[in-house]
């Protein structure tokens, strides 16, 4: 088996090319991921309808507002696409956006008299993206909402200043006048006593301290709970663990199948299985100098990997830097992860019978293999279970665990079962391929 192994590994030092591509190669595959991952949360297309023709400055109980500016401050979410009702209509039926919000007939009216609570009717398509679209728009109204509230708030503070001192106000475009608690207070002083009066000047005196916390009332109303964040400077995503993980398991994934399958394929070619009916070797002794095979390389890069991106984030000075002191427990989930999918490609290689053939059923099955690991369980069930039956989800696991996790061991000891559970049974296929391919 050593000098299987050795055979395999004196093949790819001489083929430097083929090595360096089947290094890089697997790397830029993960930073597409990482990019396709990144702007999966890009600005979704939604459509804004103006039924009611806003204008440009909108006046709230005397706070002017640009609504467009405000709109274009709180829909940071989305990019808002002005369109006509019946074009809005086609493009989402055609998906070209993904929702449509509309300001209906009436609404600056309704926002104008601070008594009733306008509407914005949103329309979402029937896609993935339809939760996510109703949430952002939740929270456009959400902050929308805190910046018309202060100018609520102040209207409704003038009727109630009014209740307090009296005076002259407008509702709805009529004139009114108000005696005030404090008018009233005037009056009873000059009623003779009585207990009608006393009862409506204890009464008085309540309604003044009442009415007096008002304006703190409504504030904490509008402000229940208060978010505070402080700023602190962290990893960005690009250098958040998540990327660090599917980064070192895509690329130990990808090379520990692609070599352990062209590597097995091969046997066949080198004459390595004539040998085996002459008892040199084992059926099972093949398989396993090619998952040590896929372990040693996997290792290899992925500590290579580990290394570098703990210099990049050690450079940027950011917090939550690499946890240099987990590195060594790192290196064994990679070993045990690219032995388990080096079973897995010694498989592929013995069903394949040839090299390259064995070398394209490896690529064709590794992407497919690594976005099943990316899909989240609540998105689709059914490839979220199947992801289950391959190493790539495991190891992702595995390695999140190992490096960040502050009491790993119960995710690693899982994990490990399953690595080891799914590699153990790849070997025994494999052993199995490899009889086939000998006889």
């Amino acid at each position: 088996m050593g000098l299987l192994l050795r055979k395999d590994l004196t093949v790819l030092r001489r083929s430097p090319l083929l090595l360096g591509a089947l290094c890089a190669y697997p790397i830029v595959i993960a930073l597409l991921v990482g990019l396709v991952a990144g702007y999966a949360s890009s600005k979704p297309r939604v459509a804004f309808v103006d039924e009611d023709g806003l204008p440009a400055v909108i006046e709230v109980a005397g706070h002017s507002f640009h609504i467009q500016t405000v709109i274009d401050q709180v829909a940071k979410e989305v990019t808002l696409v002005r369109l006509g009702p019946a074009e809005a209509s086609r493009e989402l039926a055609s998906g070209k956006v993904v929702a449509t919000i509309t300001v209906p007939p009436g609404f600056v009216g309704e926002l104008l008299t601070t008594v009733r609570s306008p509407s914005l009717i949103l329309r979402t398509g029937s896609g993935g993206l339809a939760p996510r679209v109703t949430q952002q728009m939740q929270s456009l109204v959400y902050r929308l909402n805190n910046k018309l509230q202060q100018g609520y708030i102040t209207a409704n503070l003038v009727f109630v200043r009014l209740l307090l001192h009296g005076g002259s106000g407008n509702f709805l475009g009529r004139r009114f006048d108000v005696l005030g608690l404090d008018g009233t207070e005037k009056m009873l002083q000059g009623l003779p006593p009585s207990k009608r009066v006393a009862a409506i000047e204890r009464f008085v005196r309540v309604a003044r301290v009442g009415l007096a916390q008002t304006g703190a009332a409504l504030q904490a109303t509008a402000h229940p709970i208060a978010l505070r964040q402080p700023k602190r400077k962290g990893r960005t995503w690009v250098l958040s663990a998540q990327v660090q993980s599917y980064g070192i398991a895509l690329t130990v994934t990808f090379l520990a199948l692609l070599l352990a399958a062209g590597a097995a394929a091969a046997e066949k070619e080198e004459g390595t299985i004539g040998r085996l009916r002459r008892g040199l070797v084992s059926h099972g002794q093949l398989v396993w100098s090619k998952v040590a095979l896929a372990a040693v390389v996997g290792l290899g890069l992925g500590a290579a990997i580990a290394i570098v991106f703990g210099i990049v984030v050690e450079a940027g000075g950011v917090s939550g830097g690499e946890p240099w002191a987990r590195l060594p427990l790192l290196f064994v989930g990679v070993a045990l992860a690219a032995a388990a999918v080096g079973a897995a490609g010694t498989l592929l290689g013995a069903l394949a019978r040839e090299p390259r053939t064995a070398s394209l059923l490896a690529v064709l099955v590794v992407l497919p293999v690594v976005f099943l690991g990316l899909v989240p369980r609540g998105a689709v069930a059914p490839a979220w279970w199947v992801s289950q039956l391959l190493p790539f989800s495991h190891a992702v696991r595995w390695f999140g665990a190992a490096l960040y996790d502050t009491d790993p061991w119960r995710a690693l000891g899982i994990q490990s079962l399953w690595l080891a559970g799914l590699g153990g049974v790849f070997w025994l296929l494999a052993r199995r391929g490899m009889r086939t391919l000998s006889a």
